[in-house]
């Protein structure tokens, strides 16, 4: 009796085992585009049934993407977007980057726009601020992290004041990036009444997938005709004149004009995403004036129906290069395809020129670059350090002409995983500045001999590091 029980016990097991097998590997076939995660995961799961059920359960499948595809058309305030009269067409070089965008994000190209340049919390925050203080509608802000320490108090109480004396504030910070075991930021403000959401955080187990997606954007909309996005969070490090421990430079921008509707648009759809609160009404979304010559949109992306968008765009920018590709990034870890048009835009002649930090706040990134640089200095392009302090900028400009800032790094991470928000403009004025900024952060170049003459273990661990390129 005991062997027959055994027996069945061992039947059991064995179907349940072929049943996850078969489970995974139709929803891998049916819903993975790529391969190489597509062979890894139905290897894992014929080798380890359980345990590679359980984490393809837990870590593999894209809910985010099937809830924002509940989600599509739910939103009445886009139409308003889609039917602006700010619609304008690029011309020359880089209209077909420009049609090709509107087709990618079923967003137009604005015309009408101004864009400052603000470096630093030192600049920026003052501005932010004083934009806060001054609102008289609505407030919309969202931040990656927003610390509770100096920086981050005042923008609590210019936020808490704002939403005292009547007016419309929402605030939406990462649920991790922010804090995932305790949120100062969000105890303040909610204690004070003034509504706050966390994305994508959540305590229970089952729902740990999210804690991989990030939502990586930095937005703050005033009244619905001020807008600042960029590279910056919230928190004393981004002050130089604090003196903190470890500084951090960044690059922010402020917006005016009918661009600032679809970064509007941008937070209404994050805030309803993560609280479920529709944002319907007109003093989120006024009408628009002109108040300068650049052409803009705004380009989104995350692991939802806005997969990819942003690498997208930069690489129909590159193909469309004839002169030349800055690129200023804080972390540089990009995929094949993304190297693969690089390389071949530095092997037509294009002058390629990518300036990343001296170290980086993350040490294990900056050994996977190491591992990583040689491909990119054998096709001709030119990497260069910037010295510290440690620079968050995110920039880029081809041929003096056509500009892409925001919040997205050049790793898969922000490229595939992390939900992004960037600005992409045709202004060759703005390019210029950007250009002329990014040139002055060109401080030593890095060569072949300087990663050669590295020691074998350091090789060795940079080596090692770079196999963690999917997840870093």
């Amino acid at each position: 009796m005991p062997f027959h029980a055994l027996t069945i016990w061992d039947l059991s097991i064995l179907l349940l085992r072929i049943a996850i097998i078969a489970v995974v590997v139709v929803h891998v076939l049916l819903t993975k585009r790529d391969v190489g995660a597509s062979i890894g995961w139905i290897g894992v799961t014929v080798l380890m049934p359980l345990t590679g059920g359980a984490l393809y359960a837990m870590f593999g499948i894209n809910r985010v993407h099937r809830r924002a595809r509940r989600m599509v058309g739910q939103h009445p305030w886009r139409s308003r977007t889609m039917n602006s009269q700010w619609q304008r067409e690029a011309v020359g070089a880089f209209a077909p980057l420009a049609a090709m965008g509107g087709k990618l994000t079923g967003r137009p190209l604005l015309g009408g726009n101004a864009v400052s340049v603000l470096h630093d919390g030192d600049s920026a925050y003052p501005r932010m601020i004083a934009a806060i203080k001054g609102a008289r509608n609505s407030v919309l802000m969202c931040s990656y992290i927003f610390r509770p320490d100096h920086s981050g108090r005042q923008f609590c109480n210019a936020l808490i004041a704002a939403h005292r004396r009547g007016v419309q504030v929402r605030v939406l910070v990462d649920g991790v990036g922010s804090g995932y075991f305790g949120c100062g930021v969000g105890r303040i403000l909610h204690r004070a009444g003034v509504p706050v959401g966390r994305f994508m955080h959540s305590m229970l187990p089952w729902r740990m997938p999210f804690i991989n997606m990030r939502d990586h954007k930095k937005i703050l909309v005033v009244d619905g005709l001020t807008g600042f996005m960029g590279g910056l969070n919230i928190g004393d490090e981004n002050v130089a004149a604090s003196r903190p421990a470890h500084p951090v430079s960044d690059t922010h921008f402020e917006l005016a004009g009918p661009v600032v509707h679809q970064l509007s648009e941008a937070f209404a759809r994050d805030w309803a995403f993560t609280t479920g609160e529709e944002l319907t009404a007109d003093i989120f979304f006024p009408p628009q004036a002109s108040h300068g010559p650049v052409l803009g949109r705004i380009v989104t992306a995350g692991p939802d129906l806005d997969l990819e968008k942003v690498e997208y765009t930069m690489l129909q920018a590159f193909t469309l290069a004839r002169r030349s590709i800055r690129i200023m990034t804080p972390y540089f870890l990009p995929d094949d395809r993304f190297l693969t048009e690089l390389a071949l835009a530095a092997l037509r002649g294009i002058e390629v020129d990518i300036v990343v930090p001296w170290h980086s706040n993350h040490t294990l990134l900056d050994w996977a670059r190491s591992a990583n640089l040689p491909r990119f200095l054998d096709s001709g392009c030119r990497i260069w350090l910037a010295r510290p302090p440690f620079n968050h900028s995110k920039l880029m400009v081809v041929d003096g002409h056509w500009s892409c800032v925001g919040s997205s790094n050049l790793d898969v991470r922000s490229l595939r995983l992390n939900f992004e928000i960037n600005l992409e403009t045709y202004d060759d004025a703005l390019a210029a500045r950007i250009d002329a900024f990014i040139a002055t952060h060109r401080h030593v170049r890095l060569t072949h001999h300087d990663l050669d003459r590295r020691p074998l273990w350091l090789k060795l661990r940079d080596a090692a590091a770079r196999l963690l390129l999917p997840y870093l």
